[in-house]
């Protein structure tokens, strides 16, 4: 009982604006003060601070963003974009494609949903709407790219799940591959679908020379090359993921040397962000494992566990149940809220079924990027509305339903084959 009290006054504080991490850190502190007494929940609080900031593994984080930060001064969003214009923009919807493989590229430098959202929106959404595309394509295909930006590596969501759970951040982020790359062809498919059925959503514009295409591609090899070997490098081993970061760092940083982008107001701005970021975060993770502390001494999970495993049909009802509760709390919570919120309730019952709490991470990551573009949140969407106002909410809600309806069946796919995130990592020992 008194852990359902604690996650109803949890979403209380949510719904009256207080942060996530100071939401959770005061109802986990109060709660274990309640259960145990002040002098142990203070002691308890204390080693849990203590381990936290001297953890290694937070070291990763920073490190990453700040490689994003570096990456973004150097013009990569960009050239990604420009890259995958040239080679598929001739195609009817190819401008929207483009910016799902845009997405896709700064992506995997930048670990964040709206930040990829926001950067290839401010470059793509002009260019298709002064090439006749519809609004709700446009937009629509940003809003839905923009997610890719959580599950492809580095992802900041699987950074944050991998510290709570304690899982193999490098796992994670190998784990992450393979759906992250179906989930853009899913995408990419349903534009090619759509424009097929009404063309005039998505015209046709003039293909590029493949000289063009060569300059263009010859523009991203140096970031897609730094990409692929801190990427590459977790998942065969090469490095940990601290070590690829720090590779990452100072591999950005070179390249905004030798492409003259980097400036002392670059350098300030990507310094200063990377702090604000990271400690917010840090923040937020303290206050989540006070909370995972808390919930540990209720009880609650054993009795959600029996409740699951409970359910006619056995483990698959179970998976579907526990699907239906994150998207129904995705339409309400941001992602990393439903994240933090619902790890520390959710890993135990999942390990109780038998299933890996690798694959549960990128589900759950997966889960919650639905939340981004889902009516009545749909924070990506808000984000394009500050790059395209005259744009109504209704109409961008409109454009992400068939990118919606493609998020549905990829997740599908990932219950069905949990090999879809399982597979490489075995393969390679991960």
């Amino acid at each position: 009982m008194s852990g359902t009290i604690c996650v109803i006054a949890l979403l209380v504080l949510l719904t009256l604006g207080v942060p996530i991490g100071v939401a959770m850190g005061m109802v986990g502190m109060v709660g274990l003060i309640l259960l145990v007494g002040f002098e142990p929940a203070v002691i308890k609080s204390g080693v849990v601070l203590f381990e936290t900031v001297s953890r290694y593994e937070l070291g990763v984080l920073p490190l990453f963003l700040l490689m994003a930060h570096l990456c973004f001064a150097a013009g990569a969003s960009r050239d990604f974009f420009d890259a995958a214009a040239r080679i598929i923009g001739h195609r009817r919807g190819g401008l929207a494609l483009a910016s799902i493989g845009g997405c896709a590229g700064f992506g995997a430098i930048s670990g964040s949903s709206l930040a990829t959202a926001a950067t290839i929106g401010l470059i793509a959404l002009p260019e298709m709407r002064k090439r006749g595309y519809s609004d709700a394509l446009a937009t629509g295909s940003i809003a839905a790219g923009g997610t890719l930006g959580s599950i492809i590596p580095p992802s900041g969501a699987l950074i944050v799940f991998g510290i709570l759970a304690e899982q193999s951040i490098g796992t994670l982020f190998t784990a992450a591959i393979v759906p992250g790359i179906t989930q853009a062809l899913f995408y990419m498919i349903t534009i090619m679908i759509l424009c097929r059925w009404r063309p005039s959503i998505g015209p046709a514009t003039e293909k590029a020379s493949w000289a063009e295409r060569r300059a263009a591609l010859l523009r991203i090899s140096d970031i897609g090359g730094l990409i692929v070997l801190v990427i590459g490098g977790i998942a065969l081993g090469w490095f940990t993921p601290t070590e690829a970061a720090s590779l990452g760092a100072v591999g950005s940083l070179l390249l905004c040397v030798l492409r003259r982008k980097l400036t002392a107001q670059a350098l300030r701005t990507a310094l200063a962000e990377t702090l604000r970021t990271a400690g917010m975060i840090y923040v937020v993770i303290i206050g989540a494992l006070l909370f995972s502390v808390f919930m540990s001494f209720t009880g609650l999970a054993e009795q959600v566990s029996s409740f699951m495993n409970g359910l006619e049909g056995g483990r698959i009802m179970a998976i579907i149940a526990m699907t239906l509760m994150l998207l129904l709390l995705g339409s309400v919570l941001d992602g990393l809220a439903l994240m933090l919120l619902t790890t520390p309730i959710l890993l135990p019952i999942v390990i109780d079924l038998g299933l890996s709490p690798i694959w549960f991470g990128v589900y759950l990551v997966r889960t919650m990027e639905i939340g981004f573009i889902h009516p009545p949140v749909g924070i990506n969407l808000y984000v394009i509305q500050s790059i395209a106002p005259d744009v109504t909410l209704s109409r961008m809600f409109k454009g992400v339903l068939p990118f919606l309806a493609a998020d549905f069946l990829h997740l599908a796919l990932l219950i069905a084959v949990p090999g879809l995130a399982l597979a490489l990592p075995e393969w390679l020992g991960s």
